[in-house]
Protein backbone atom coordinates (compact mmCIF):
# COMPACT_ATOMS: atom_id res chain seq x y z
CA UNK A 1 0.00 0.00 0.00
CA UNK A 2 2.87 2.37 0.82
CA UNK A 3 4.27 1.98 -2.69
CA UNK A 4 0.94 2.95 -4.23
CA UNK A 5 0.78 6.10 -2.13
CA UNK A 6 4.34 7.01 -3.14
CA UNK A 7 3.56 6.49 -6.81
CA UNK A 8 0.44 8.63 -6.50
CA UNK A 9 2.45 11.45 -4.96
CA UNK A 10 4.86 11.26 -7.89
CA UNK A 11 1.97 11.59 -10.32
CA UNK A 12 0.43 14.49 -8.44
CA UNK A 13 3.70 16.35 -7.99
CA UNK A 14 4.38 16.00 -11.72
CA UNK A 15 0.92 17.33 -12.50
CA UNK A 16 1.55 20.34 -10.25
CA UNK A 17 4.90 20.93 -11.93
CA UNK A 18 3.20 20.67 -15.28
CA UNK A 19 0.59 23.21 -14.22
CA UNK A 20 3.44 25.64 -13.51
CA UNK A 21 4.09 25.76 -17.25
CA UNK A 22 0.79 27.57 -17.65
CA UNK A 23 1.31 30.99 -19.11
CA UNK A 24 4.43 30.04 -21.02
CA UNK A 25 2.78 27.38 -23.17
CA UNK A 26 -0.76 26.31 -24.08
CA UNK A 27 -2.19 23.51 -21.91
CA UNK A 28 -2.89 21.52 -25.06
CA UNK A 29 0.87 21.48 -25.67
CA UNK A 30 2.42 20.85 -22.30
CA UNK A 31 1.41 17.20 -22.13
CA UNK A 32 3.98 16.64 -24.88
CA UNK A 33 6.57 18.51 -22.81
CA UNK A 34 6.08 16.39 -19.70
CA UNK A 35 5.60 13.05 -21.42
CA UNK A 36 8.62 13.69 -23.65
CA UNK A 37 10.77 14.33 -20.58
CA UNK A 38 9.37 11.27 -18.80
CA UNK A 39 10.38 9.20 -21.80
CA UNK A 40 13.88 10.70 -21.74
CA UNK A 41 14.28 9.97 -18.00
CA UNK A 42 13.01 6.40 -18.37
CA UNK A 43 15.29 5.68 -21.36
CA UNK A 44 18.24 7.06 -19.39
CA UNK A 45 17.45 5.02 -16.26
CA UNK A 46 17.27 1.85 -18.36
CA UNK A 47 20.53 2.75 -20.09
CA UNK A 48 22.36 3.38 -16.82
CA UNK A 49 21.06 0.12 -15.36
CA UNK A 50 22.35 -1.83 -18.37
CA UNK A 51 25.66 0.07 -18.25
CA UNK A 52 26.22 -0.93 -14.62
CA UNK A 53 25.32 -4.49 -15.51
CA UNK A 54 28.03 -4.59 -18.20
CA UNK A 55 30.60 -3.15 -15.79
CA UNK A 56 29.77 -5.78 -13.15
CA UNK A 57 30.21 -8.47 -15.81
CA UNK A 58 33.71 -7.15 -16.53
CA UNK A 59 32.72 -5.79 -19.94
CA UNK A 60 33.78 -2.16 -19.43
CA UNK A 61 35.09 -1.94 -22.99
CA UNK A 62 31.58 -2.55 -24.34
CA UNK A 63 29.73 0.13 -22.36
CA UNK A 64 29.68 2.52 -25.32
CA UNK A 65 28.71 -0.10 -27.91
CA UNK A 66 25.11 0.11 -29.10
CA UNK A 67 24.65 -3.61 -29.78
CA UNK A 68 25.17 -4.54 -26.14
CA UNK A 69 22.16 -2.41 -25.21
CA UNK A 70 19.88 -3.32 -28.11
CA UNK A 71 20.33 -7.03 -27.37
CA UNK A 72 18.52 -6.39 -24.06
CA UNK A 73 15.86 -4.14 -25.62
CA UNK A 74 17.50 -1.07 -24.10
CA UNK A 75 17.83 2.14 -26.12
CA UNK A 76 21.44 3.28 -26.56
CA UNK A 77 22.11 6.85 -25.40
CA UNK A 78 25.22 8.86 -26.19
CA UNK A 79 26.60 11.08 -23.45
CA UNK A 80 24.63 14.21 -24.32
CA UNK A 81 21.36 12.24 -24.42
CA UNK A 82 21.61 10.97 -20.85
CA UNK A 83 19.54 12.47 -18.06
CA UNK A 84 22.64 13.19 -16.00
CA UNK A 85 23.82 15.55 -18.75
CA UNK A 86 20.41 17.26 -18.99
CA UNK A 87 20.27 17.71 -15.23
CA UNK A 88 23.80 19.14 -15.08
CA UNK A 89 22.84 21.72 -17.71
CA UNK A 90 19.34 22.48 -16.39
CA UNK A 91 20.30 26.07 -15.50
CA UNK A 92 21.81 26.86 -18.89
CA UNK A 93 20.12 29.21 -21.36
CA UNK A 94 20.20 26.58 -24.10
CA UNK A 95 18.45 23.85 -22.04
CA UNK A 96 15.61 23.49 -24.56
CA UNK A 97 18.11 22.97 -27.38
CA UNK A 98 19.97 20.36 -25.34
CA UNK A 99 16.73 18.42 -24.74
CA UNK A 100 15.85 18.56 -28.46
CA UNK A 101 19.34 17.35 -29.35
CA UNK A 102 19.10 14.50 -26.82
CA UNK A 103 15.77 13.30 -28.23
CA UNK A 104 17.03 13.62 -31.82
CA UNK A 105 20.11 11.53 -31.07
CA UNK A 106 18.11 8.83 -29.29
CA UNK A 107 15.84 8.48 -32.31
CA UNK A 108 18.82 8.52 -34.68
CA UNK A 109 20.62 5.75 -32.77
CA UNK A 110 17.56 3.54 -32.34
CA UNK A 111 15.64 2.72 -35.55
CA UNK A 112 12.66 1.36 -33.59
CA UNK A 113 11.94 4.97 -32.52
CA UNK A 114 11.86 6.39 -36.04
CA UNK A 115 9.24 9.14 -36.17
CA UNK A 116 8.36 8.75 -32.49
CA UNK A 117 10.10 11.60 -30.70
CA UNK A 118 9.40 15.35 -30.84
CA UNK A 119 11.43 17.13 -33.53
CA UNK A 120 12.97 20.43 -32.37
CA UNK A 121 9.89 20.72 -30.16
CA UNK A 122 11.24 22.31 -26.98
CA UNK A 123 13.16 25.03 -28.83
CA UNK A 124 10.12 25.99 -30.92
CA UNK A 125 7.87 26.35 -27.87
CA UNK A 126 10.01 29.08 -26.29
CA UNK A 127 9.45 27.76 -22.77
CA UNK A 128 10.32 29.82 -19.72
CA UNK A 129 13.75 28.37 -18.83
CA UNK A 130 13.14 28.67 -15.07
CA UNK A 131 9.90 26.67 -15.27
CA UNK A 132 11.51 24.09 -17.54
CA UNK A 133 14.44 23.73 -15.12
CA UNK A 134 11.97 23.27 -12.25
CA UNK A 135 10.25 20.50 -14.19
CA UNK A 136 13.64 18.81 -14.78
CA UNK A 137 14.24 18.90 -11.02
CA UNK A 138 10.85 17.28 -10.34
CA UNK A 139 11.41 14.48 -12.83
CA UNK A 140 14.94 13.91 -11.55
CA UNK A 141 13.42 12.71 -8.27
CA UNK A 142 11.75 9.75 -9.99
CA UNK A 143 13.57 6.45 -10.29
CA UNK A 144 11.46 5.07 -13.13
CA UNK A 145 12.75 1.50 -12.80
CA UNK A 146 12.99 1.14 -9.01
CA UNK A 147 9.83 -0.94 -8.66
CA UNK A 148 10.08 -3.92 -11.01
CA UNK A 149 6.61 -5.17 -10.08
CA UNK A 150 4.75 -1.94 -10.82
CA UNK A 151 4.86 -0.03 -14.08
CA UNK A 152 5.55 3.41 -12.57
CA UNK A 153 6.20 5.15 -15.88
CA UNK A 154 3.14 3.51 -17.39
CA UNK A 155 1.02 4.72 -14.50
CA UNK A 156 2.37 8.25 -14.93
CA UNK A 157 1.47 8.07 -18.63
CA UNK A 158 -2.06 6.86 -17.90
CA UNK A 159 -2.55 9.44 -15.17
CA UNK A 160 -1.40 12.28 -17.40
CA UNK A 161 -3.35 11.21 -20.47
CA UNK A 162 -6.52 10.99 -18.39
CA UNK A 163 -5.83 14.32 -16.67
CA UNK A 164 -5.15 16.08 -19.96
CA UNK A 165 -8.29 14.62 -21.51
CA UNK A 166 -10.35 15.89 -18.55
CA UNK A 167 -8.64 19.29 -18.55
CA UNK A 168 -8.99 19.92 -22.27
CA UNK A 169 -12.71 19.20 -22.30
CA UNK A 170 -15.01 18.69 -25.25
CA UNK A 171 -13.41 18.68 -28.66
CA UNK A 172 -10.02 17.79 -27.19
CA UNK A 173 -8.40 14.64 -25.90
CA UNK A 174 -10.23 12.38 -28.35
CA UNK A 175 -7.21 10.09 -28.34
CA UNK A 176 -7.80 8.88 -24.78
CA UNK A 177 -10.25 6.06 -24.02
CA UNK A 178 -10.93 5.56 -20.28
CA UNK A 179 -9.00 2.56 -19.02
CA UNK A 180 -11.96 0.70 -17.56
CA UNK A 181 -13.68 0.63 -20.97
CA UNK A 182 -10.52 -0.69 -22.64
CA UNK A 183 -10.13 -3.31 -19.89
CA UNK A 184 -13.73 -4.44 -20.38
CA UNK A 185 -13.24 -4.86 -24.14
CA UNK A 186 -10.02 -6.82 -23.56
CA UNK A 187 -11.71 -9.12 -21.04
CA UNK A 188 -14.57 -9.74 -23.47
CA UNK A 189 -12.63 -10.49 -26.66
CA UNK A 190 -9.55 -11.96 -24.91
CA UNK A 191 -6.64 -11.03 -27.22
CA UNK A 192 -4.21 -13.74 -26.12
CA UNK A 193 -2.32 -14.36 -29.34
CA UNK A 194 -2.28 -13.24 -32.95
CA UNK A 195 -2.53 -9.86 -34.67
CA UNK A 196 -4.15 -6.93 -32.81
CA UNK A 197 -5.29 -3.89 -34.81
CA UNK A 198 -6.65 -0.46 -33.93
CA UNK A 199 -7.61 1.78 -36.88
CA UNK A 200 -7.84 4.90 -34.67
CA UNK A 201 -5.17 4.10 -32.11
CA UNK A 202 -4.70 7.51 -30.49
CA UNK A 203 -2.02 7.25 -27.81
CA UNK A 204 -1.97 3.44 -27.98
CA UNK A 205 -4.08 2.71 -24.90
CA UNK A 206 -5.85 -0.25 -26.49
CA UNK A 207 -2.51 -1.94 -27.17
CA UNK A 208 -1.20 -1.25 -23.67
CA UNK A 209 -4.25 -2.80 -22.02
CA UNK A 210 -4.17 -5.77 -24.42
CA UNK A 211 -0.62 -6.56 -23.37
CA UNK A 212 -1.53 -6.07 -19.70
CA UNK A 213 -4.42 -8.49 -20.20
CA UNK A 214 -2.03 -11.10 -21.60
CA UNK A 215 0.42 -10.62 -18.71
CA UNK A 216 -2.35 -10.72 -16.08
CA UNK A 217 -3.57 -14.04 -17.47
CA UNK A 218 -0.05 -15.52 -17.65
CA UNK A 219 0.13 -15.43 -21.43
CA UNK A 220 3.10 -14.49 -23.59
CA UNK A 221 3.11 -11.00 -25.08
CA UNK A 222 5.60 -12.18 -27.71
CA UNK A 223 2.72 -14.11 -29.27
CA UNK A 224 0.92 -10.94 -30.36
CA UNK A 225 1.70 -8.47 -33.15
CA UNK A 226 0.42 -4.91 -32.95
CA UNK A 227 -0.80 -2.82 -35.88
CA UNK A 228 -2.43 0.58 -35.75
CA UNK A 229 -3.03 3.91 -37.43
CA UNK A 230 -3.45 7.46 -36.16
CA UNK A 231 -4.45 10.62 -38.01
CA UNK A 232 -2.93 13.36 -35.81
CA UNK A 233 0.85 13.66 -36.02
CA UNK A 234 1.49 14.69 -32.39
CA UNK A 235 -0.73 11.86 -31.13
CA UNK A 236 1.00 9.42 -33.50
CA UNK A 237 4.33 10.35 -31.89
CA UNK A 238 2.78 10.07 -28.44
CA UNK A 239 1.59 6.53 -29.26
CA UNK A 240 5.04 5.47 -30.42
CA UNK A 241 6.60 6.84 -27.24
CA UNK A 242 3.92 5.23 -25.07
CA UNK A 243 4.46 1.83 -26.67
CA UNK A 244 8.27 2.13 -26.64
CA UNK A 245 8.21 2.82 -22.90
CA UNK A 246 6.26 -0.43 -22.36
CA UNK A 247 8.56 -2.42 -24.63
CA UNK A 248 5.71 -3.05 -27.08
CA UNK A 249 6.81 -3.40 -30.69
CA UNK A 250 4.16 -1.96 -33.01
CA UNK A 251 3.63 -1.13 -36.67
CA UNK A 252 1.74 2.17 -36.76
CA UNK A 253 2.48 2.79 -40.41
CA UNK A 254 5.15 5.00 -41.93
CA UNK A 255 3.41 8.19 -40.84
CA UNK A 256 0.31 9.69 -39.29
CA UNK A 257 -2.45 9.31 -41.85
CA UNK A 258 -6.22 9.17 -42.40
CA UNK A 259 -7.40 5.56 -42.10
CA UNK A 260 -9.96 6.01 -44.87
CA UNK A 261 -7.97 8.12 -47.31
CA UNK A 262 -4.51 6.61 -46.74
CA UNK A 263 -4.87 3.13 -45.25
CA UNK A 264 -1.44 2.13 -43.90
CA UNK A 265 -2.37 -1.57 -43.67
CA UNK A 266 -4.47 -2.36 -46.77
CA UNK A 267 -3.82 -6.12 -46.75
CA UNK A 268 -3.98 -6.68 -43.00
CA UNK A 269 -6.08 -9.50 -41.54
CA UNK A 270 -6.32 -9.18 -37.77
CA UNK A 271 -7.31 -11.74 -35.16
CA UNK A 272 -8.42 -9.01 -32.76
CA UNK A 273 -9.56 -5.44 -33.29
CA UNK A 274 -10.00 -2.96 -30.44
CA UNK A 275 -10.99 0.59 -31.27
CA UNK A 276 -12.65 3.81 -30.19
CA UNK A 277 -13.01 5.72 -33.47
CA UNK A 278 -14.26 9.34 -33.55
CA UNK A 279 -17.99 9.56 -32.85
CA UNK A 280 -20.34 10.67 -35.66
CA UNK A 281 -17.54 11.99 -37.89
CA UNK A 282 -18.95 14.33 -40.57
CA UNK A 283 -17.77 14.79 -44.16
CA UNK A 284 -15.26 11.98 -43.83
CA UNK A 285 -15.18 11.40 -47.58
CA UNK A 286 -15.95 13.50 -50.63
CA UNK A 287 -19.08 13.00 -52.71
CA UNK A 288 -17.50 10.50 -55.07
CA UNK A 289 -14.45 9.49 -53.06
CA UNK A 290 -14.18 5.94 -51.68
CA UNK A 291 -17.43 4.85 -53.32
CA UNK A 292 -15.66 1.85 -54.85
CA UNK A 293 -13.43 1.12 -51.88
CA UNK A 294 -12.85 -2.65 -51.43
CA UNK A 295 -13.60 -2.32 -47.71
CA UNK A 296 -17.31 -1.92 -48.52
CA UNK A 297 -17.41 -5.02 -50.72
CA UNK A 298 -20.71 -6.86 -50.23
CA UNK A 299 -22.28 -3.89 -48.43
CA UNK A 300 -23.75 -0.51 -49.32
CA UNK A 301 -21.43 2.51 -49.32
CA UNK A 302 -21.49 4.22 -45.88
CA UNK A 303 -23.07 7.70 -46.00
CA UNK A 304 -20.68 10.65 -46.15
CA UNK A 305 -22.71 12.44 -43.46
CA UNK A 306 -21.53 10.05 -40.75
CA UNK A 307 -18.47 7.79 -40.61
CA UNK A 308 -19.78 5.33 -38.00
CA UNK A 309 -20.54 2.60 -40.52
CA UNK A 310 -17.39 3.42 -42.46
CA UNK A 311 -15.43 2.49 -39.32
CA UNK A 312 -17.51 -0.67 -38.83
CA UNK A 313 -16.94 -1.88 -42.38
CA UNK A 314 -13.25 -0.97 -42.25
CA UNK A 315 -12.91 -3.23 -39.22
CA UNK A 316 -15.03 -6.03 -40.66
CA UNK A 317 -12.83 -6.02 -43.78
CA UNK A 318 -9.69 -6.31 -41.62
CA UNK A 319 -10.85 -9.31 -39.59
CA UNK A 320 -9.34 -12.73 -40.26
CA UNK A 321 -11.66 -15.69 -40.76
CA UNK A 322 -11.54 -16.31 -36.99
CA UNK A 323 -11.31 -12.64 -36.03
CA UNK A 324 -13.25 -10.79 -33.34
CA UNK A 325 -13.60 -7.04 -32.82
CA UNK A 326 -14.63 -4.97 -29.83
CA UNK A 327 -15.17 -1.28 -30.49
CA UNK A 328 -17.00 1.78 -29.16
CA UNK A 329 -19.55 3.82 -31.12
CA UNK A 330 -22.20 6.38 -30.29
CA UNK A 331 -25.69 5.03 -29.68
CA UNK A 332 -26.95 6.55 -32.93
CA UNK A 333 -25.42 3.64 -34.85
CA UNK A 334 -27.83 1.20 -33.18
CA UNK A 335 -30.84 2.30 -35.20
CA UNK A 336 -31.84 4.66 -37.98
CA UNK A 337 -32.55 4.33 -41.67
CA UNK A 338 -30.99 4.90 -45.07
CA UNK A 339 -27.67 3.34 -46.02
CA UNK A 340 -26.82 2.69 -42.36
CA UNK A 341 -29.96 0.57 -42.03
CA UNK A 342 -29.02 -1.46 -45.10
CA UNK A 343 -25.51 -2.10 -43.78
CA UNK A 344 -26.74 -2.96 -40.28
CA UNK A 345 -29.32 -5.36 -41.73
CA UNK A 346 -26.66 -7.20 -43.74
CA UNK A 347 -24.27 -7.37 -40.76
CA UNK A 348 -27.05 -9.02 -38.74
CA UNK A 349 -28.04 -11.34 -41.57
CA UNK A 350 -24.40 -12.39 -41.91
CA UNK A 351 -24.35 -13.29 -38.18
CA UNK A 352 -21.47 -10.91 -37.50
CA UNK A 353 -22.95 -8.96 -34.58
CA UNK A 354 -22.36 -11.02 -31.44
CA UNK A 355 -23.04 -8.56 -28.61
CA UNK A 356 -24.22 -5.00 -28.02
CA UNK A 357 -23.28 -3.45 -24.67
CA UNK A 358 -24.66 -0.04 -23.74
CA UNK A 359 -22.44 1.95 -21.35
CA UNK A 360 -23.32 4.52 -18.68
CA UNK A 361 -23.14 8.19 -19.58
CA UNK A 362 -20.27 10.31 -18.21
CA UNK A 363 -17.61 7.67 -18.79
CA UNK A 364 -15.70 9.73 -21.36
CA UNK A 365 -13.87 12.93 -20.48
CA UNK A 366 -14.82 14.65 -23.73
CA UNK A 367 -18.53 13.84 -23.96
CA UNK A 368 -21.32 12.96 -21.53
CA UNK A 369 -23.38 10.92 -23.99
CA UNK A 370 -24.00 7.22 -23.48
CA UNK A 371 -22.13 5.04 -25.96
CA UNK A 372 -22.07 1.38 -26.96
CA UNK A 373 -19.54 -1.43 -27.21
CA UNK A 374 -20.05 -3.63 -30.27
CA UNK A 375 -18.64 -7.16 -30.37
CA UNK A 376 -18.36 -8.38 -33.96
CA UNK A 377 -17.26 -11.99 -34.45
CA UNK A 378 -16.49 -13.72 -37.74
CA UNK A 379 -16.16 -17.18 -36.23
CA UNK A 380 -19.19 -18.46 -34.35
CA UNK A 381 -18.51 -22.16 -34.83
CA UNK A 382 -17.50 -24.55 -32.07
CA UNK A 383 -13.82 -24.36 -31.20
CA UNK A 384 -11.35 -24.78 -28.37
CA UNK A 385 -8.99 -21.95 -27.57
CA UNK A 386 -5.89 -22.04 -25.38
CA UNK A 387 -6.31 -19.14 -22.94
CA UNK A 388 -2.94 -19.01 -21.24
CA UNK A 389 -3.58 -21.13 -18.14
CA UNK A 390 -6.79 -22.77 -19.34
CA UNK A 391 -8.49 -24.16 -22.43
CA UNK A 392 -12.00 -22.84 -22.96
CA UNK A 393 -14.52 -24.53 -25.23
CA UNK A 394 -16.70 -22.17 -27.23
CA UNK A 395 -20.10 -23.04 -28.64
CA UNK A 396 -20.95 -19.76 -30.31
CA UNK A 397 -24.61 -18.90 -30.75
CA UNK A 398 -24.66 -18.43 -34.49
CA UNK A 399 -28.08 -16.74 -34.81
CA UNK A 400 -28.33 -14.88 -31.50
CA UNK A 401 -27.17 -11.51 -30.21
CA UNK A 402 -26.47 -10.77 -26.55
CA UNK A 403 -27.75 -7.38 -25.40
CA UNK A 404 -26.37 -5.90 -22.18
CA UNK A 405 -27.34 -2.67 -20.41
CA UNK A 406 -24.67 -1.36 -18.04
CA UNK A 407 -26.21 2.05 -17.36
CA UNK A 408 -26.84 1.14 -13.74
CA UNK A 409 -23.26 -0.11 -13.29
CA UNK A 410 -20.12 1.84 -12.51
CA UNK A 411 -18.73 3.90 -9.65
CA UNK A 412 -17.81 7.59 -9.25
CA UNK A 413 -14.44 8.73 -10.57
CA UNK A 414 -12.86 12.22 -10.45
CA UNK A 415 -16.17 13.49 -8.92
CA UNK A 416 -18.09 13.92 -12.19
CA UNK A 417 -17.16 10.75 -14.11
CA UNK A 418 -18.08 7.06 -13.99
CA UNK A 419 -15.79 4.04 -14.32
CA UNK A 420 -16.14 0.29 -13.85
CA UNK A 421 -14.43 -1.40 -10.92
CA UNK A 422 -12.27 -4.47 -11.56
CA UNK A 423 -14.95 -6.63 -9.94
CA UNK A 424 -17.64 -5.20 -12.20
CA UNK A 425 -15.49 -5.79 -15.30
CA UNK A 426 -14.97 -9.39 -14.24
CA UNK A 427 -18.70 -9.92 -13.63
CA UNK A 428 -19.71 -8.38 -16.98
CA UNK A 429 -17.12 -10.41 -18.91
CA UNK A 430 -18.20 -13.58 -17.09
CA UNK A 431 -21.81 -12.97 -18.15
CA UNK A 432 -20.67 -12.66 -21.75
CA UNK A 433 -18.48 -15.77 -21.68
CA UNK A 434 -21.14 -17.80 -19.89
CA UNK A 435 -23.55 -16.85 -22.66
CA UNK A 436 -20.96 -17.95 -25.21
CA UNK A 437 -20.03 -21.25 -23.62
CA UNK A 438 -22.85 -22.60 -21.45
CA UNK A 439 -26.39 -22.29 -22.75
CA UNK A 440 -27.88 -23.87 -19.61
CA UNK A 441 -25.96 -21.70 -17.14
CA UNK A 442 -26.74 -18.41 -18.88
CA UNK A 443 -29.97 -16.67 -17.81
CA UNK A 444 -31.61 -13.48 -19.05
CA UNK A 445 -31.67 -10.90 -16.25
CA UNK A 446 -34.18 -8.02 -16.26
CA UNK A 447 -32.60 -4.59 -16.71
CA UNK A 448 -29.20 -6.20 -17.42
CA UNK A 449 -29.00 -8.75 -20.24
CA UNK A 450 -31.03 -10.59 -22.86
CA UNK A 451 -30.15 -13.11 -25.58
CA UNK A 452 -32.20 -12.29 -28.68
CA UNK A 453 -32.70 -14.61 -31.62
CA UNK A 454 -32.26 -13.32 -35.13
CA UNK A 455 -36.02 -13.64 -35.66
CA UNK A 456 -36.62 -11.31 -32.69
CA UNK A 457 -34.20 -8.76 -34.14
CA UNK A 458 -35.90 -8.98 -37.55
CA UNK A 459 -39.28 -8.33 -35.89
CA UNK A 460 -37.76 -5.20 -34.34
CA UNK A 461 -36.76 -4.12 -37.88
CA UNK A 462 -33.05 -4.81 -37.28
CA UNK A 463 -32.80 -2.36 -34.42
CA UNK A 464 -29.87 -2.97 -32.06
CA UNK A 465 -31.18 -0.75 -29.25
CA UNK A 466 -30.80 -2.91 -26.08
CA UNK A 467 -33.94 -1.52 -24.39
CA UNK A 468 -36.06 -3.07 -27.15
CA UNK A 469 -35.01 -6.54 -25.98
CA UNK A 470 -33.98 -6.40 -22.32
CA UNK A 471 -36.87 -6.70 -19.88
CA UNK A 472 -37.37 -3.58 -17.81
CA UNK A 473 -39.55 -3.96 -14.74
CA UNK A 474 -42.52 -1.58 -14.86
CA UNK A 475 -40.89 0.46 -17.58
CA UNK A 476 -42.11 1.36 -21.04
CA UNK A 477 -39.58 0.01 -23.57
CA UNK A 478 -40.20 3.04 -25.78
CA UNK A 479 -38.90 5.43 -23.13
CA UNK A 480 -35.16 6.02 -23.28
CA UNK A 481 -33.70 5.47 -19.81
CA UNK A 482 -31.19 8.32 -19.98
CA UNK A 483 -33.76 10.80 -21.29
CA UNK A 484 -36.24 9.78 -18.61
CA UNK A 485 -33.66 10.09 -15.85
CA UNK A 486 -32.65 13.55 -17.07
CA UNK A 487 -36.30 14.56 -17.13
CA UNK A 488 -36.88 13.28 -13.59
CA UNK A 489 -33.77 15.09 -12.35
CA UNK A 490 -35.03 18.33 -13.91
CA UNK A 491 -38.46 17.83 -12.30
CA UNK A 492 -36.81 17.26 -8.92
CA UNK A 493 -34.77 20.47 -9.25
CA UNK A 494 -37.95 22.38 -10.19
CA UNK A 495 -39.76 20.97 -7.14
CA UNK A 496 -36.90 22.04 -4.89
CA UNK A 497 -36.99 25.54 -6.38
CA UNK A 498 -40.76 25.65 -5.87
CA UNK A 499 -40.35 24.43 -2.30
CA UNK A 500 -37.87 27.22 -1.55
CA UNK A 501 -40.24 29.74 -3.14
CA UNK A 502 -43.15 28.43 -1.06
CA UNK A 503 -41.08 28.68 2.12
CA UNK A 504 -40.25 32.27 1.29
CA UNK A 505 -43.91 33.12 0.67
CA UNK A 506 -44.94 31.44 3.94
CA UNK A 507 -42.30 33.38 5.84
CA UNK A 508 -43.62 36.66 4.39
CA UNK A 509 -47.18 35.78 5.48
CA UNK A 510 -46.08 35.08 9.06
CA UNK A 511 -43.98 38.25 9.11
CA UNK A 512 -47.00 40.28 8.03
CA UNK A 513 -48.83 38.84 11.04
CA UNK A 514 -46.01 39.85 13.34
CA UNK A 515 -44.40 36.46 13.74
CA UNK A 516 -40.75 35.62 13.08
CA UNK A 517 -39.88 32.07 11.90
Amino acid sequence: MAKQEKTKSIEESLWQACDKLRGSVESSEYKHVVLGLIFLKFASDKFEERREELIKEGKEKYVEMKDFYNMKNVFFLNETSRWSYIKENAKQDDLALKIDTALHNIEKNNPALKGALPDNYFSRLGLDKTKLASLIDQISEINTIADKQNDIVGRVYEYFLAKFAIKEGKGKGEFYTPKSIVNLIAEMIEPYQGIIYDPACGSGGMFVQSVKFIENHHGNKKEVSVYGQEYTNTTYKLAKMNLAIRGISANLGEKAADTFGADQHPDLKADFIMANPPFNQKDWRGKDELTDDPRWQGYDVPPKSNANYGWILNMVSKLSDNGVAGFVLSNGALSGGGDEYKIRKKLIENNLVEAIVILPSSMFYTTDISVTIWIVNKNKTEKKVDKGTETREYRFRESEILFMDLRQKGEPFEKKYIQFSNTQIEDIANTFHTWQTDEEAYKNIPEYCYSATKDEVIKKDYSLVPSKYIEFVNRDENIDFNTKMTSLQTELKDLLVQEEASKSELQNVFKSLGYEL
